[in-house]
C-alpha cells in the first residue's frame, strides 16, 4: 500500500537495504540536529545566567535539575504517539482519522501529565531544604522555578507536535523550528534578564520569562507549519480537540509510561553518579560534569537515530511486514553504533580540544580538573559503542510498542550492575572517580546486551505480531 501521505516501504532484497539506509539517514539527521540544537538552547540559558553570578547559576541549576527530569520523563510518555501513529500509517495509510485521534489524545495527555508535573516541580523548595541547600539559594531557586513551570505544558505540546511532523516525514520542521528557537531564546534572555530592548530588568526571573516566551513562540511555529503544509494540514490534528477517545489515550499511556520510567531510571543513574563524585571531591565532580557533557553531546546523534528507528520500525510493524521491521531496526542500529565509533576515536585522539568546548584545558588553574576529565573521557570513549547500541535498540523496540520489558531491563542494568559497580570501585578501591565511571560503562553495557538480545529474538518472542484491528 503506497500513497502520497505516508512513508513508502522500500522494495525487497538488496535494494530494500539500500533504500532503508537512505530513508533512515533522511529521517535521522534532522532529528539528531534538532537534539543538538536543543542542547545549544540550554547552553545559552547557562551563558546568560552565569553573567548574573555564581549564586544565580547555582539556583537555576537546582531548579532545572528537577524540571529537566520531569520534562524528559513526560516527553517520553507523550512521545509514545510516534510509534502509535507510525503503526497506524503502516496499517492503513494515510490513516487520517486514527492519526488525528492519536495526536489529539497525546495533546490531552500532555495537558494532564504536564499539570501533574508542575505539582512535582513545585516540591523543589522542600527538596532543597532536605538536602541542606543555602537559604538564599533556595529563595532564588523557588522564585525562578515558580515561573519556569509555566512552560512545562507548552513544552509537552511541542513534543507531541514534533513527534507528529517527524512521523509524517517532516523532521526538517523540527530542526528548523528548534534552530529558530535558539535565536528567540538568546534575544529574550538579553531583553528580560538585563532590561534591554525596552523590557523590564528581571534578573534571574527574566531567564524564566525568556523560556516561557521561547516555548510559546516554538509552539506557535509548529501550529503554523502544520497549518501551511498541505500534507500535515490534511490530518486536521487540531479539529474537534474536545472530543475524547479514551481507549486510544490509554493505549498511548500503556506504551509511553514504561518509556517515561526508563528515562527516569537512566537519568537517575547519572544524577546518582554526580552525588557520588561530589563525595569523592569537588575537582572530580567538576571533571565529571565536563566529561559527561561531552558524552551527552555525542549521544544526541544515536538518540536521534533511535527516534527514527521508532518511526521506521513502527511503520512496518503496522504494515505487518517482519522483513521491513528487520531492515529498519538493524539499519538504524548499524548507523547509530557506527557514528559512535567516530566519537570514540575523537575522544581518544583529540580529548583536549573537546574539553575546550567547556573549559580552557591549557590554563594552569584548570590542571587538576583537566587531569581527571582526561581519565573519564577515555572511559567514555570505551562505552560509546554500547551507549549508541542501547539507545537505538531501545528505539527499535519502541517501534514494536515493546516498552514494558525494556523498562525492567534498563532499571536492572543501570541500578544493579551499574550503580553497584560504581559504589564498589568508587569507594572500596583506589580508583575513586574512575571506578564510578567504570560503573556507568558497566550499566550501559549490560543494557545494550540485553536490549540487543531482545531485538535479535523479536520474532521468537512474538514482538512483531501486531493484533488485527477490531
Amino acid at each position: 500500500m503506497t500513497n502520497a501521505y505516508a512513508m513508502e516501504p522500500p522494495p525487497r532484497g538488496g535494494d530494500g537495504w539500500r533504500a532503508e539506509l537512505r530513508a533512515t539517514l533522511q529521517l535521522s539527521w534532522p532529528l539528531a540536529a534538532a537534539n543538538l540544537l536543543q542542547m545549544l538552547t540550554y547552553a545559552i540559558d547557562v551563558i546568560f545566567i552565569a553573567r548574573l553570578g555564581d549564586d544565580q547559576l547555582a539556583a537555576s541549576a537546582l531548579a532545572v535539575a528537577l524540571f529537566g527530569l520531569v520534562l524528559w520523563a513526560l516527553s517520553g510518555l507523550t512521545g509514545a504517539v510516534a510509534p502509535v501513529a507510525a503503526a497506524e500509517l503502516g496499517e492503513r495509510a494515510p490513516a487520517l482519522r486514527p492519526v488525528r485521534r492519536s495526536v489529539r489524545m497525546a495533546l490531552w495527555l500532555a495537558l494532564f501529565s504536564g499539570t501533574a508535573g508542575i505539582g512535582v516541580c513545585l516540591l523543589l523548595g522542600p527538596l532543597m531544604r532536605v538536602t541542606g541547600q543555602q537559604p538564599h539559594i533556595i529563595a532564588m531557586a523557588i522564585e525562578y522555578n515558580t515561573l519556569l513551570v509555566v512552560s512545562l505544558v507548552p513544552m509537552l505540546f511541542c513534543n507531541v507536535l514534533r513527534s507528529f511532523v517527524s512521523t509524517l516525514d517532516r523532521p526538517i520542521f523540527a530542526t528548523a523550528i528548534t534552530a529558530g528557537g535558539i535565536f528567540v531564546n538568546a534575544l529574550a534572555n538579553y531583553a528580560f534578564i538585563f532590561g534591554n530592548l525596552g523590557a523590564p530588568e528581571l534578573g534571574l526571573k527574566g531567564a524564566a520569562v525568556a523560556t516561557i516566551f521561547t516555548t510559546l513562540t516554538t509552539l506557535a511555529a509548529y501550529v503554523v507549519a502544520i497549518r501551511l503544509d498541505k500534507k500535515l494540514h490534511r490530518y486536521h490534528v487540531f479539529g474537534r480537540w474536545w472530543s475524547p477517545d479514551w481507549a486510544r489515550l490509554m493505549h498511548i499511556v500503556r506504551v509511553g509510561a514504561p518509556i517515561a520510567l526508563t528515562i527516569t531510571a537512566e537519568a537517575g543513574i547519572f544524577g546518582a553518579a554526580a552525588f557520588l563524585m561530589g563525595n569523592i571531591g569537588a575537582s572530580q565532580l567538576a571533571a565529571h560534569t565536563v566529561a559527561l557533557q561531552i558524552a551527552a553531546l555525542a549521544f544526541q546523534v544515536p538518540f536521534g537515530v533511535g527516534q527514527a528507528a521508532t518511526i521506521r520500525v513502527g511503520y512496518f510493524y503496522g504494515a505487518r511486514d517482519p522483513e521491513g521491521v528487520k531492515r529498519a531496526g538493524w539499519t538504524a542500529i548499524v548507523v547509530g553504533t557506527g557514528f559512535m565509533v567516530l566519537t570514540a576515536l575523537a575522544m581518544v585522539i583529540i580529548p583536549k580540544p573537546l574539553i575546550a568546548i567547556y573549559v580552557d584545558p591549557w590554563d594552569p588553574k584548570n590542571a587538576v580538573l583537566v587531569g581527571f576529565a582526561l581519565q573519564y573521557i577515555v572511559i567514555a570513549a570505551a562505552f560509546q559503542l554500547v551507549d549508541g547500541m542501547q539507545a537505538v535498540a531501545a528505539g527499535a523496540l519502541r517501534g514494536l510498542q515493546d516498552t514494558r520489558i525494556p523498562m525492567w531491563i534498563a532499571a536492572f542494568a543501570y541500578w544493579v550492575p551499574g550503580i553497584g559497580t560504581s559504589l564498589v570501585l568508587g569507594f572500596l578501591t583506589p580508583l575513586e572517580g574512575v571506578g564510578v565511571w567504570i560503573g556507568l560503562a558497566t550499566g550501559l553495557t549490560v543494557a545494550a546486551v540485553l536490549l540487543g538480545w531482545r531485538w535479535h529474538r523479536r520474532e521468537r518472542l512474538g514482538l512483531t505480531r501486531r493484533p488485527l484491528p477490531g
